[in-house]
């Protein structure tokens, strides 16, 4: 008896590796159209990135914001991030919504950057148009502002974690990679439009005149462009539910094949338990119940549980984490003090002069050809991100993210250096590399462990039996992007004491600098999967 059934269990292991177009590890090709439109999202968020960092410091100027709470403002969002991403992106991983895992944290994050934009724009005309007493008028329009930037920003930046998550669930390997670059493409040609349209003067036109304030045409269009986007990615690629895919099975019924539900939606996790409509033939043979899966959530979705995943995790993972924060980092050094740079250092404006003068003027103008460059900068990581697929055959990850930390740090360093207006604009690209580059390397690296550790799971499957317990691709697509908001959080306590005591200069340098210890980190100890 025991040697049936140990061959038993062979032969079902044997038929699970050798099915491979049943195998639902790997989820189905995906048209190219489902992948563009997956990446609408990437486009509707950065189009509102752009018209935050476009109109967020005239918003709050124009409120009366006090200079003591700019500093609340910029890293109250970027703290909450840092703290809740993983705990969310855990609960995705374990979600039972019959909309699926990611697409539910997905609405409700977008309906919260929906409604920021909506408190950040508007605020202040709502309050105006209620409130008679200046006083309480200037109390409340400062809050509604306040809250609407922090709502905003920390949904935006959360957003992305659960986005790329949705998009390794439902994505074979090849998939995820060509799915990553229409990311990062369109990430790039959102900044553009909305760095476009921000530029223009809506103030003397007709629809400017009809909708009231260049703010409230903004609005307009961002809520247009972000419902329309997001609405085309919740539809793109639809999503299995998480369901309770293992059945009683009696002793009975053991020696017979084990059927799963034949709605074919399985369990998630970094190895499935059932492969291929077949539970593990161990458990089976004996009788026993597979863990209760709503057990199996609650555990994992304990704090204790979850730090210990953290802490827990394997050294290339932590190290691609490290990498991830001195790249963004040094992005964002760059990228947030960038046209108040071009404004003082480049044009030798003055941002405190009085604003009829002409060092205020040169410092405005200095700004809007700032505001250009980023422009450039989004142009330019939309074409870099075309042609990755090409480069990446060629140098491989390894080299496209050397090159891409190489060229922002030799780029940032000739700007502070050399400040001049057609040079910093050229150098402009090089920011663009790099922002393609955070936004595909990292995840295709992620996507390629998890591929990895599926692989060996495969392989060891018949020696023992696969638990489940391996950690969630939310949970890790979350902790990568954690990193996001903790550069933030250096940035915005660091730096802003370093341009009061050294000026904008020192924000380029130290741009630089930090990109390139992060160049000889992603050399020396990042794990590459061939």
């Amino acid at each position: 008896m025991g040697g049936n059934i140990g061959q038993l269990g062979s032969r079902t292991y044997e038929s699970l590796a050798d099915d491979e177009p049943l195998d639902p590890e790997e989820p189905p090709k995906r048209p190219t159209g489902n992948l563009i439109m997956h990446s609408m999202a990437m486009l509707g968020r950065e189009f509102c990135y752009a018209v935050e960092a476009a109109y967020v410091t005239p918003v709050l100027l124009s409120v009366g914001l006090p200079k003591s709470l700019y500093s609340m403002v910029w890293l109250l969002s970027p703290i909450l991030g840092f703290l809740l991403q993983p705990v969310v992106g855990s609960a995705s991983d374990h979600c039972r919504a019959r909309w699926g895992r990611r697409r539910p944290y997905i609405l409700i994050l977008v309906i919260m950057m929906l409604l920021g934009m909506t408190l950040y724009l508007n605020g202040d005309a709502v309050v105006t148009a209620l409130i008679a007493d200046p006083r309480r008028r200037l109390i409340w329009a400062i809050t509604i502002t306040m809250i609407g930037v922090v709502l905003f920003d920390f949904a935006a930046d959360f957003i992305d974690g659960p986005i790329k998550a949705y998009l390794f669930d439902v994505c074979s390997h090849e998939d995820k990679e060509r799915g990553l670059h229409y990311h990062a493409l369109f990430t790039g040609f959102g900044g553009t439009l909305g760095y476009l349209l921000g530029a223009i003067d809506w103030a003397h036109l007709e629809l400017g005149r009809v909708l009231g304030t260049e703010f409230q045409v903004m609005f307009f269009f961002s809520a247009l462009v972000l419902t329309l986007c997001f609405t085309i990615h919740l539809c793109s690629i639809p999503e299995a539910p998480l369901k309770d895919v293992i059945k009683d099975i009696s002793p009975q019924q053991a020696p017979q094949d084990f059927p799963l539900s034949p709605d074919k939606m399985y369990q998630y996790g970094s190895i499935e338990k059932a492969k291929n409509g077949y539970v593990n033939p161990e458990l089976a043979m004996h009788g026993e119940k597979p863990p209760n899966p709503a057990e199996q959530t609650r555990k994992a979705m304990t704090m204790k549980s979850l730090l210990r995943e953290l802490a827990n995790m394997p050294p290339h993972y932590r190290c691609l984490c490290i990498s991830h924060l001195f790249g963004w980092t040094a992005f964002l050094s760059n990228m947030l003090f960038f046209t108040d740079f071009m404004g003082q250092i480049v044009y030798h404006g003055d941002p405190y002069a009085a604003h009829n003068s002409t060092e205020f003027l040169i410092y405005e103008r200095g700004v809007e050809v700032g505001c250009w460059g980023l422009c450039i900068n989004s142009m330019f990581s939309s074409l870099y991100s075309y042609f990755q697929k090409s480069l990446v055959s060629y140098i491989g990850l390894k080299g496209l993210y050397f090159m891409g930390y190489l060229l922002f740090g030799l780029g940032t360093g000739f700007v502070g250096l050399f400040p001049n207006v057609y040079s910093t604009l050229a150098l402009c690209t090089s920011f663009g590399v790099m922002s393609s580059t955070l936004y595909t390397v990292p995840f295709n690296l992620i996507a390629k462990y998890h591929r990895e550790e599926q692989e060996e799971k495969r392989q060891q499957a018949p020696g023992g039996s696969l638990d489940g317990s391996e950690r969630g691709q939310g949970l890790d697509c979350a902790v990568l992007t954690c990193m996001v908001q903790l550069a933030q959080i250096l940035v915005g306590g660091g730096l802003g004491f370093l341009v009061n005591k050294a000026g904008s200069v020192i924000v380029v340098i130290t741009a630089s600098v930090v990109a390139m210890i992060g160049c000889c980190f992603v050399a020396l100890f990042v794990r590459y999967v061939d």
